[in-house]
């Protein structure tokens, strides 16, 4: 369909829009007229992507003046490949209407390891190694001896690629992963290299959020991106996490012992290298004394200890200066440097190599030393950084220059195994931060987990508490960033905690034919006993069992899957051993097969494909899963795989964690956030997440069951999304097992009558483009209701 939004045609590859659909790419465009930022939370399943990607391509093909990219950031490759799927089908539709005017060029970007073809490189086993295998194939210095000596392997895919030089293009289109190693195996080039540098060129980009938010990733892909881009961050509920994440770094025992054999490596290298230079200087002294060509000299290459000579001179005249590299040389770039830092000299300390492994040799001593402590210790970067600097000898100015100098000294010694030195890049990681970062930082060091404080396992943190470090030089640089997300509520607090101004902040509801969601809130069981997962209660025999009575009342009710989210893993596996021993586990197996997600990835993607394989033969299962693990945040269970889920618990975080109670003090003191306020916040968030899993579509249906009594008090339930709070009724906040047993029949048995999609008693929920026409002229309320 197409229709009008103000002075924009927007081109929708689908008959019918869903009301908030419209009303989303209202607000979105608003935005995008005032060049801001904006917050849009749109529950799950009415789709949004279509919606975003629809208005953006719209408004840029409305508005061909002001060349618009769009730069779409995802968490997961599979989010990835749906996003350019529906690209695809909105591409495709637009060409059909406008003809070769709306062509545009869109791409995936993921690591070497999702787009590399080489069968030997893709051989590792992760993608560090598969990172380092392409280095050894492809870097400037492994080339260079390749053309002398054609013994030495390269990679085929790239030297066609650096042949076919300004003939390596990508033709219009939208591109997926797949599509590009296609391309790549036709064509007999190197996906992933042509990738980066279509990137450029793109009319879309889609990649993951770390390509934007780490500054050692985002310094080296997404530099050359332009102003006039519209930066869109999807599933974005946990955009401050990811943020924290990309600045904070932990140090242990075997992280230092690593270090050390990665100093002793290159140690080894810088000796091999001035020993060559003394076999060198004696062969153009023999040639001096027994020939006059003196143009025999000027061909000898600047090798070894000439390469660490050239590498001084660069150092004394700054970081920047150092040209450009090509492309695969480059490392990650520096995690936090601004441009302004890089134009200064290294400091002469650090700039002779031998110089450099000492300091880094004096600040692994150091660390080691703080490692050995008893007692829980947090500092500041600033006492910190002076501690080292009395003890270790090492000041600011060092710390701060040392990942970009470990970065220099590998490639001057042409060192290709990356991944070996994962460890050494830790260190100087760490240093660079502590160097650089005064405030929003925070140093704890712990001698062992407070869950197992039997274990010795020491470990040194450096903690980021300020998300907006890590984005502010997207909101700094790009003329509009979406936020959005299914779960943003409340949506007030995400300014404060990225310390951003949105010109748009905006909640939306779910327009629905029929009552297709049933949350509810379940306070006690059957005997009347409270049930809630609170430290004082959760091990209490009768709140366990009331849990295990609920789920087996459930699973003799509910058709096909059902889903059980717990706080933590060692809840679920105590209360899961409980209901072993007393043999409601086996009633429960009577009626569906358990399947259970474990902290190891296969065993869980192995678990969750024999959970769907009894879902569709009819068996039925039950799915045991952990709020913040990797199923609550990527997998759907759509359909016939979740009828029902139920969140066992309000899933705070542990709050006894030191790095918790860190942020938690510097979020007070900075942005005026009470403790109580974040972390209901934070909970609630990841309670919405999980039991938004069960409803992806609005043909679909879905009960949720939240068992904590906690979420009938007023100030916990309004933190959910106002999507789940406007179907949950009062008649719904206080339910005892037997009473949500009922409500559930009742709503299964609704679900099973046949219902209008279109939207039935004067409202409407699927709108066509004559809908819309009469709304540009009566007004969308008057349409709906």
């Amino acid at each position: 369909m197409k229709f009008q939004i103000e002075d924009v045609t927007v081109y929708f590859p689908y008959d019918y829009i869903y009301p908030e659909q419209y009303s989303y790419m209202i607000e979105l465009k608003r935005a995008l007229d005032a060049k801001g930022h904006c917050l849009l939370e749109m529950p799950t399943g009415t789709g949004k992507t279509i919606a975003l990607l629809s208005l953006i391509t719209s408004y840029s093909l409305s508005k061909p003046q002001t060349s618009i990219k769009l730069i779409y950031c995802t968490r997961t490759v599979h989010e990835m490949e749906k996003t350019l799927a529906e690209l695809k089908l909105l591409h495709n539709y637009q060409i059909k209407h406008l003809g070769p005017q709306a062509r545009i060029l869109a791409i995936g970007l993921s690591s070497r390891k999702n787009l590399c073809v080489n069968p030997t490189v893709l051989a590792a086993e992760n993608r560090d190694s598969v990172d380092a295998g392409c280095r050894k194939l492809t870097a400037s210095w492994v080339r260079a001896m390749a053309a002398e000596n054609p013994n030495v392997p390269t990679c085929q895919f790239f030297e066609n690629y650096e042949r076919a030089a300004s003939a390596a293009v990508l033709p219009p289109g939208v591109y997926t992963l797949q599509d590009l190693r296609v391309f790549g195996k036709e064509k007999g080039w190197c996906p992933y290299f042509l990738a980066r540098h279509m990137v450029q060129f793109a009319n879309v980009v889609v990649y993951s959020y770390q390509y934007l938010l780490d500054p050692k990733v985002a310094g080296i892909i997404s530099k050359e991106m332009q102003k006039e881009s519209v930066v869109v961050f999807d599933e974005a509920h946990n955009i401050d996490n990811v943020c924290i994440e990309a600045l904070s770094v932990s140090v242990r025992r075997q992280t230092l012992e690593g270090a050390t054999r990665n100093l002793n490596r290159i140690s080894q290298e810088i000796d091999r290298a001035l020993e060559h230079m003394k076999f060198k200087y004696r062969d153009l002294l023999h040639l001096f004394v027994f020939t006059v060509e003196i143009s025999i000299c000027v061909k000898f290459k600047a090798t070894d200890a000439s390469r660490l000579r050239a590498e001084y001179n660069r150092l004394v005249e700054g970081l920047a200066l150092r040209g450009n590299l090509p492309i695969t040389d480059n490392w990650l770039s520096n995690p936090a440097l601004p441009d302004d830092i890089l134009k200064e000299a290294v400091p002469g300390n650090i700039r002779r190599a031998e110089h450099f492994l000492h300091v880094l040799r004096r600040l692994v001593q150091y660390l080691r030393g703080r490692l050995d402590t008893e007692n829980v210790e947090k500092e500041s970067p600033v006492s910190f950084v002076a501690s080292i600097n009395s003890h270790a000898g090492i000041d600011q100015k060092t710390l701060k220059f040392c990942y970009d100098r470990l970065h220099s000294l590998m490639l001057t010694l042409e060192i290709t195994d990356t991944d070996e030195f994962l460890h050494i890049q830790t260190i100087c990681d760490f240093a660079t931060l502590v160097g650089t970062y005064g405030r929003g930082f925070s140093i704890i060091i712990e001698p062992f987990d407070e869950r197992m404080p039997h274990i010795p396992d020491p470990i040194l943190q450096l903690s980021c508490h300020d998300a907006s470090l890590a984005i502010k030089p997207v909101f700094d640089r790009f003329q509009s960033v979406v936020i959005t997300s299914g779960t943003l509520s409340p949506i007030d607090l995400y300014p404060r905690l990225l310390n951003f101004h949105p010109v748009v902040s905006r909640s939306f509801t779910m327009s629905l034919s029929r009552d297709c969601i049933c949350p509810m809130v379940l306070t006690r069981g059957s005997d009347q006993l409270p049930v809630s997962t609170k430290f004082d209660m959760r091990s209490d025999p009768g709140v366990v069992r009331n849990y295990g009575k609920l789920l087996l009342e459930m699973v003799s009710v509910v058709p096909d899957g059902i889903v059980c989210f717990f706080v933590s893993y060692s809840y679920m596996d105590g209360i899961i051993n409980t209901w072993n021993d007393s043999g409601i586990l086996k009633e429960i197996m009577q009626h569906k097969l358990v399947f259970i997600e474990t902290q190891d990835v296969v065993e869980t993607t192995l678990a969750l494909d024999n959970y769907r394989k009894a879902c569709d033969c009819g068996r039925g299962a039950v799915f045991f899963s952990v709020a913040r693990g990797k199923v609550a945040e990527g997998i759907d269970f759509d359909r016939h795989y979740g009828r029902l889920v139920i969140m066992f618990g309000v899933p705070f975080q542990y709050t006894l964690s030191k790095i918790l109670l860190a942020r938690l003090e510097y979020l007070r003191d900075t942005f005026q956030i009470k403790e109580g306020d974040f972390l209901t916040f934070d909970a609630l968030r990841q309670a919405a997440q999980c039991v938004g899993r069960v409803i992806r579509s609005k043909a679909d249906y879905g009960m949720m069951i939240f068992a904590d009594k906690r979420y009938s008090r007023h100030d916990k339930r309004s933190k959910l999304p106002s999507w789940i709070l406007s179907h949950l009724r009062d008649v719904n906040l206080n339910l005892s097992t037997d009473m949500a047993l009922h409500i559930a029949k009742e709503f299964l048995r609704k679900m099973a009558q046949p219902y209008e999609k279109i939207g039935g008693s004067g409202r409407k929920t699927l709108l066509s483009e004559e809908d819309l026409e009469k709304m540009g002229d009566g007004g969308m309320d008057e349409m709906l209701y």
